[in-house]
C-alpha cells in the first residue's frame, strides 16, 4: 500500500475494484485545514474522466501495470492484433481499449500496450505521426471561405484539415491527440 504522496501523472490506481489512470494531480496545502491531493483520473476501461480529492497521507492501492513495446500487425473484426517484439507473441487488444488507434497507426508501426494481470488495458501511440495524403482537392488561390484550409484524407482513412498549398501524395505530420495538421514531413 502507498499513500497519496506517491501519486504521479500516469500512475494507475485501484479504487473500488476499478482501475483509474491519473491524468493530472496537484498537492494542495491551504492556509487553514489539512493538506489534500486534487486529481483528475480516467477510468482505464470506459475512458470516463472524473475529479477526485484525497486527504493527504491516506493509503491508496496502486495497480501494477506492465507496459510493453509492441508492433501493430492488423485489425481483426473488433480488435487490434499486436506482436511483442521480444517474444513474438501475438495479443488481441479490444477496439474499446484502443480508442482511435486505426486512424493514426499503420501496420508495422510501434506502440506501447499496457497490461494488468496479463490482460491489455490501453494502447499508447506517439503524440504525432507522419502520414501520406491519399486525396485532397486542389487548392484554389483566393478561396478563403474556410480560413485557408481544405479537407484531406490520409492513408489510414482519417480526415484532417490542411492548408491550401498541401497537395495529394505529400506526407504530413499529424497530432494524434487532436487530429490536427502540424506541418509537412
Amino acid at each position: 500500500m502507498a499513500t497519496t504522496n506517491d501519486i504521479k501523472n500516469g500512475s494507475v490506481l485501484n479504487l473500488d475494484g476499478q482501475l483509474w489512470n491519473v491524468v493530472e494531480f496537484q498537492h494542495v496545502k491551504p492556509g487553514k485545514g489539512g493538506a489534500f491531493v486534487r486529481t483528475k483520473i480516467k477510468n482505464v476501461l470506459t475512458g470516463k474522466v472524473i475529479d477526485k480529492t484525497f486527504n493527504a497521507g491516506i493509503k491508496i492501492e496502486f495497480a501494477i501495470v506492465d507496459k510493453r513495446q509492441m508492433q501493430y500487425l492488423y485489425k481483426d473484426n473488433d480488435s487490434f492484433v499486436f506482436m511483442d517484439n521480444s517474444t513474438y507473441e501475438q495479443v488481441n487488444v479490444p477496439e474499446s481499449s484502443a480508442g482511435n488507434l486505426d486512424q493514426y497507426l499503420l501496420e508495422g508501426q510501434e506502440a506501447i500496450v499496457a497490461f494488468h494481470d496479463n490482460s491489455p488495458l490501453y494502447v499508447e501511440i506517439p503524440t504525432s505521426v507522419i502520414l501520406e495524403i491519399t486525396y485532397t482537392e486542389p487548392g484554389v488561390q483566393g478561396d478563403r471561405a474556410q480560413s485557408g484550409t481544405k479537407p484531406a484524407t490520409l492513408q489510414t482513412g482519417a480526415k484532417v484539415n490542411v492548408p491550401l498549398f498541401i497537395e495529394q501524395g505529400e506526407k504530413i505530420n499529424v497530432d494524434t491527440r487532436t487530429g490536427e495538421y502540424l506541418g509537412r514531413a
